[in-house]
């Protein structure tokens, strides 16, 4: 009877995980680039571990409300409270367990921190993205252009991602390459990413921001071959791609992407557009326009802050001293103060 009840349901099990696993094509279970397989391989062996307490709780339930069913004639020992094996055995396995997992979560945290970058023979294509309501913004800071709701890089070649919002915050997620992480305004996050093989793959916000949340979608595409994305990046320089061909995308023109005109009963995702050239501090003076010394800050390669600037801080820093010692002398008269208070009081 346990024998064919353990049958019935491991193939209860079997066509469960069949069926569930015939709808992950093209999620974080069908990964197409070494970070997302690494995070694949740490969740099948997460699970696993795992199952090793749940698979026994779920087979000992089912076997004790058979074994114990009205009408068996079972031994009744309702003054029975303690077993020191069952005790061994339910406390030191979830341990074991728990450490082995913190182990792996030590050493995966480490390894796929999406800070880090990638090791690759190959050089880095730095792209810096803008989450806006509600489409996407990639800019190629060393190409020189820009676009909007496509992503192209070239596959077996990893790719620094820089993100940032223009206001809510979103995640930005490619579930089959792996790591998303959140776009925040005001800040800079980075990721690093890359495809081990060719193809068209979806990229999402993983993180709920408005009425146009569901358009808030785009394609990343791993050409072949570098000589492919070149080719690519040359036809938008000279505008000849079959998309919206937009100019140079300087304040204006970003401002002008960011507006959203959004139709309460018809919301359409934003086209796929181009841009053909860029103002090269466009990303860094968007992200510095939320801070309070925004248009003081020459921001090209890296934060550099000009000698007025500077000169301004370090006078506003020796009256702050001033103002300081000032301030110091006060509560010290203060505290002389109190002092003869206190004796006038004892007298």
């Amino acid at each position: 009877m346990i024998l064919l009840l353990t049958r019935i349901l491991s193939k209860v099990a079997l066509a469960v995980m069949v069926g569930l696993l015939a709808g992950c094509q093209g999620g974080v279970l069908d990964p197409k680039g070494q970070v997302g397989i690494e995070e694949k391989q740490l969740i099948i062996v997460a699970t696993l571990l795992m199952l090793l307490v749940v698979i026994p709780v779920i087979f000992m339930t089912l076997y004790f409300a058979w074994k114990y069913r009205e009408g068996r004639d079972e031994i009744y020992e309702p003054k029975w409270s303690h077993s020191t094996k069952i005790e061994t055995i339910v406390w030191a396995i979830p341990i074991v367990i728990v450490i082995i997992l913190g182990v792996i979560t030590w050493k995966s945290t480490h390894a796929l921190d999406p800070y880090k970058p990638l090791k690759s023979d190959k050089d880095h294509i730095n792209v810096q993205v803008v989450s806006m309501n509600w489409k996407w913004l990639f800019i190629y800071p060393d190409l020189g252009i820009a676009s909007v709701n496509e992503l192209r890089f070239p596959a077996n070649v990893p790719v620094a991602f820089q993100i940032s919002s223009e206001g809510t915050m979103n995640s930005f997620f490619i579930p089959q390459l792996g790591s998303q992480i959140y776009s925040m305004a005001g800040m800079v996050t980075k990721l690093h990413l890359i495809a081990n093989e060719p193809g068209t793959f979806d990229g999402i916000s993983a993180n709920y921001s408005g009425a146009g949340f569901t358009g808030m979608k785009f394609n990343a595409i791993a050409t072949p071959t570098e000589a492919d994305f070149d080719a690519w990046v040359e036809g938008v320089k000279a505008g000849t791609h079959d998309v919206i061909n937009n100019g140079i995308l300087d304040q204006a023109a970003y401002e002008k992407l960011a507006e959203h005109d959004l139709d309460e009963h018809h919301i359409e995702p934003t086209p796929v557009q181009y841009y053909n050239s860029i103002v090269s501090s466009i990303f860094m003076d968007n992200v510095m326009k939320f801070m309070k010394d925004h248009g003081k800050v020459e921001l090209l390669k890296g934060t550099v802050f000009d000698s007025k600037m500077i000169h301004d801080n370090s006078s506003h820093g020796e009256m702050n001293h001033g103002e300081m010692n000032h301030s110091d002398m006060n509560h010290d008269e203060s505290q002389n103060s109190s002092h003869d208070m206190h004796t006038e009081a004892e007298k």
